[in-house]
């Protein structure tokens, strides 16, 4: 996905942050395989994604951190 605004390819907080966003089925399953080639990219999913969970209307943000949780819990 190009990112609006966003001039690189790799996984920053803006560019996960557009993904969740405005990221289609495509842009979600590279973003799933990227989280298990470097779980790293959890903690920055989570704290894009924490602050949006309040709101029960962003279900993009619930799926994601619902997502982060499940691969914390899954060796």
């Amino acid at each position: 996905m190009l990112h609006r605004h966003l001039n690189h390819q790799g996984y920053t907080a803006a560019a996960i942050d557009d993904i969740i966003s405005r990221g289609r089925w495509d842009d979600w399953a590279d973003l799933r395989r990227a989280t298990r080639d470097d779980p790293a990219l959890l903690d920055k999913i989570e704290r894009i994604c924490s602050p949006q969970v309040v709101d029960p209307y962003a279900q993009r943000h619930h799926f994601w951190m619902n997502h982060v949780r499940y691969r914390r819990a899954v060796p």
